[in-house]
């Protein structure tokens, strides 16, 4: 009898165990179905008993669900996937807890789902957990057992020195409930419950950036406006997650040097700040901090106004097509020739000293001088001869109007010779760069050859380097041949407010870095990187970024209309012309020396063949 109670009572407890063991099976395969999205659970250390564990196993490959016994971290991409099981009530979870601490498994994007049954009293591994840091951005479900069924709870805290609060997630009674308002985890986490959060601003352009910028007065717009409009976007995402918002100032975005990071960078790494002014990509600050949203854009370029046609092509030789020079040359070549014949027939009825002699230097001579509208004291006396010339003078004078028209236009206007980068590092026009941080470090990165020249032609080895401020560049720009470095909004506010409207329509733009648009940088790891990047999104959807960037910053300067101007004429302009004139006149200082050696040649032949000249003398 005995025997049979003790069967009996084996039997019961067997079968409770395992209608239990049931029932958490049961209620992790409908946990997984109901998050909706690929899964893997992992139940690594997991102290159930073998069968349990078999039939979890064998669950789940039925449903389709993958698992694991064991943590592989070597693949990044699949973390998003990873859903980690633990019961409190095993007696390893403190070493579990802490290899998930230490190894940093709470945060995005790893979930986790824990079980508790408070049947045994045991609170021991409830109080190690909430010891455990879940901030905002973990997914961690405590999961109570209430006889046959569920009771969830989410856990998270604002901050690190927040209590931690439980919200109910749903319950389980065979059938899988959830109550979540929202399955977004921003939805349900963003606030923070006025948790200080703190902003690294960079101010460059003057140390008044730092009274006006937390109050927001939109005073001194020409200055840092980059910075003011990033922290103006930022409280507005403080104020949606209810946070109250701190600030600190910093001179510098920050560079690496020497192993170590300055200015912005170095606060938002070092966790003296969360978030920063939004700065451009590079491939080093990806290791220390996190990129989320452009709020603020702007572009590092160069700025010059193009120079005169006259810089870059012959505009003397531009008024006419090919073409039509081509028909000009062929034209004046028949007109001499017709006009030599015609003279060649009056020279046969009489020569007089105004009289073209039959030649055809006379000929060519009158021609020369219509292409030049200049008169000659040449001329034909006879009919047919006059016609030719009449014709040849009123054809080239109709040309001549038309070239002067052209010529005029062209030596007002720009170029487009300079478009890349290699143009303007083979250009002659000075080269220049706004004198802060960055300017001092990004050329130094480059080993190209283009930007290397670029690189030595602003900082020279010997000589002076042509680092200007802001002022006095925009100032040489004005002036022209002058291409300066910076970051182009503030410099086209600058443009706006001492250019003329003549001189805005010729300004141009070459990239030395060609970088993507700059992006706020948050804390590498930070619990608020998710939230952050959906309340960027939101803001700018509502277009607040866009107002902003509209209010603060001066796109570049529209030419409207081409306003005729008055330019005085220099030599650069005049260069072919002068060139010219040295060129004939060097040809005929050298014609007229030959002339005389020739005169002298033949005097010396004709006292050697006819010595009774050389006695008669």
């Amino acid at each position: 009898m005995k025997l049979e109670s003790f069967i009996l009572f084996v039997l019961f407890n067997f079968l409770r165990v395992s209608a239990r063991d049931d029932v958490a099976v049961n209620f992790i395969k409908q946990f997984i179905a109901n998050e909706g999205k690929p899964t893997m659970l992992i139940f690594n250390d997991l102290c159930w008993n073998i069968n349990a564990k078999v039939k979890l196993a064998n669950d789940l490959s039925r449903a389709g669900h993958r698992f694991s016994t064991s943590i592989d971290l070597n693949s990044d991409y699949l973390y998003h996937n990873l859903l980690f099981l633990a019961d409190l009530n095993c007696p390893n979870i403190g070493s579990i807890l802490e290899n998930a601490i230490s190894r940093k498994l709470f945060g995005s994007p790893f979930r986790w789902l824990v079980l508790m049954d408070h049947s045994n009293g045991d609170q021991k591994g409830l109080s190690k957990l909430l010891e455990c840091p879940l901030l905002p951005d973990n997914e961690l479900v405590l999961a109570e057992r209430e006889k046959n069924g569920f009771n969830m709870s989410e856990l998270h805290r604002p901050s690190t020195n927040h209590a931690m609060i439980f919200t109910p997630r749903g319950y389980f009674n065979g059938t899988f409930v959830d109550i979540r308002p929202h399955r977004e985890l921003y939805r349900r986490r963003k606030d923070l419950m006025g948790h200080a959060l703190v902003m690294a601003n960079v101010i460059q352009d003057s140390n008044s950036t730092q009274y006006h910028l937390p109050r927001e007065d939109r005073l001194q717009l020409q200055y840092d406006s980059i910075t003011k409009i990033c922290w103006m976007d930022v409280l507005l995402v403080f104020q949606m997650l209810n946070v109250t918002p701190q600030y600190i100032f910093s001179h510098r975005w920050g560079y690496k040097n020497n192993g170590h990071w300055s200015g912005m960078i170095s606060d938002v790494a070092t966790g003296r700040a969360d978030i920063g002014t939004n700065c451009l990509l590079e491939k080093d600050r990806m290791d220390v901090v996190h990129y989320t949203d452009t709020l603020a854009p702007f572009h590092v370029r160069f700025v010059f106004r193009q120079p005169p046609l006259s810089y870059s092509a012959n505009i003397f030789s531009l008024p006419f097509s090919s073409s039509v020079w081509v028909a000009i040359v062929v034209c004046s070549a028949v007109a001499t020739a017709t006009l030599f014949l015609a003279s060649v027939w009056e020279a046969k009825l009489g020569v007089s000293s105004s009289q073209l002699d039959g030649s055809i230097g006379d000929a060519l001579l009158v021609t020369m001088s219509a292409v030049g509208q200049q008169g000659c004291f040449l001329e034909p006396r006879k009919l047919s001869g006059r016609i030719i010339t009449w014709v040849i003078f009123a054809a080239l004078m109709l040309l001549y109007a038309a070239y002067s028209a052209n010529i005029v236009v062209l030596l007002q206007a720009p170029s487009n010779s300079i478009r890349t980068l290699a143009q303007l590092a083979a250009s002659k026009i000075t080269l220049a760069a706004y004198d802060v941080d960055y300017n001092h470090f990004v050329f130094k990165r480059y080993t190209d050859p283009v930007r290397v020249t670029i690189h030595k032609r602003i900082d020279p080895e010997k000589g002076k380097s042509h680092f200007y401020d802001l002022n006095e560049g925009v100032e040489r720009i004005r002036k022209g041949l002058f291409a300066f470095h910076t970051i182009v909004e503030p410099v086209y506010r600058r443009i706006e407010e001492t250019f003329l409207e003549t001189e805005k329509c010729d300004l141009a733009e070459v990239d030395l870095m060609n970088r993507f648009l700059p992006f706020v940088p948050v804390t590498k790891g930070s619990p608020y990187v998710e939230m952050f990047k959906v309340a960027f999104k939101q803001i700018r959807e509502a277009g607040f970024v866009s107002a902003l960037v509209k209010r603060l910053q001066v796109p570049k300067p529209r030419c409207a209309h081409r306003v005729s101007s008055f330019s005085s004429v220099g030599l650069p302009d005049l260069r072919p012309v002068l060139a010219f004139m040295l060129i004939g006149t060097a040809l005929s200082v050298g014609i007229a020396l030959m002339e005389v050696v020739a005169f002298k040649l033949c005097n010396r032949r004709r006292i050697h063949f006819n010595p009774a000249i050389f006695n008669k003398n």
